[in-house]
């Protein structure tokens, strides 16, 4: 007699975010291969089953429980309004590891400088609700409409002022618009069915998957750094390092020698490591890191 083998149906989202989503889960550990033409990507984890779903529709599948599990904008998650449990945040988008942000934006040459110099206007985006309730909370009466895409080049003939997405803003600076608020903040979640977390072995592999996750995006940016140092000279050494913990400092075969290993940022190790070396530091290894788990 056969036993069916246990699956967690993950939701990987489709559009501007799957590449960067694709990459992350390879430097967790997991190898997704996504066809142009299939919406059923293969991964190499015989106990996950993924499903290429738009972000703006995964909260909605997961909770209905088509999805066990999905990674989606939180900002979506907001927008839907469903009953969904957020596992964890995963700070990363399109091009950076930053924070998105939904602006409310405005052509460079128009007099509206704040929200309330909007009454009775129309505003474009693809959060309408969000956007609703923003107005709403100033208490200012203006016209939402929804915006199918291109929703950079909308104003002024096609609306008064947008709600758009951003990273960067350089694309609306392109469009010659010009931000005058920040509408809400918005990072990846891995959000979960709420029957699903209830299931023992399914609740497991999703946190399993939150904390790999999470450590191959801690690791990024990040390296370890391996160095030895005569005791004399150790405190010399320890002042010089901005170690992300306490550095690990180990014993030697030689008592008077001291083995230090720590993880700093990328970016500081040619500024840190001659200054390691005139310190009294020998032996010095830099090592590229795939996942830090605190």
């Amino acid at each position: 007699m056969t036993t069916t083998a246990k699956k967690l149906k993950l939701g990987i989202p489709k559009g501007s975010l799957q590449d960067a989503t694709i990459a992350l889960f390879e430097r967790a550990g997991w190898r997704i291969y996504a066809n142009g033409r299939s919406y059923f990507p293969q991964i190499d984890d015989a106990e996950i089953e993924c499903m290429l779903i738009r972000a703006q529709e995964m909260a909605r599948y997961v909770e209905k429980g088509v999805l066990d599990a999905g990674l989606t904008g939180v900002d979506w998650v907001v927008e839907s309004g469903l009953d969904v449990e957020s596992v964890t945040s995963l700070t990363y988008a399109k091009q950076s590891r930053s924070k998105v942000r939904w602006v409310l934006a405005v052509p460079e040459d128009s007099p509206y400088q704040r929200a309330e110099d909007l009454e009775g206007k129309t505003i474009a985006t693809e959060l309408v609700e969000v956007s609703k309730r923003y107005f709403a909370a100033k208490n200012v009466k203006v016209r939402v409409e929804f915006s199918w895409g291109a929703t950079e080049v909308k104003p002024p003939t096609l609306a008064d002022a947008i709600v758009e997405v951003t990273e960067t803003g350089s694309s609306l600076r392109a469009n010659r618009l010009r931000i005058i608020d920040t509408v809400m903040e918005s990072e990846t979640h891995l959000i979960a069915n709420r029957s699903a977390m209830q299931d023992v072995w399914k609740c497991e592999k999703v946190k399993n998957l939150a904390l790999m996750l999470n450590g191959a995006i801690a690791a990024q940016g990040q390296v370890g750094l391996m160095l030895n140092v005569r005791k004399q000279h150790l405190d010399a050494v320890l002042q010089v390092l901005p170690a992300l913990n306490s550095p690990t400092v180990s014993p030697l075969r030689d008592a008077e020698w001291t083995a230090v290993n720590t993880i700093l940022e990328e970016g500081v190790v040619r500024d840190v490591l001659p200054r390691l070396k005139a310190a009294g530091a020998t032996g010095i290894v830099e090592y590229p890191l795939n996942k830090v788990v605190i």
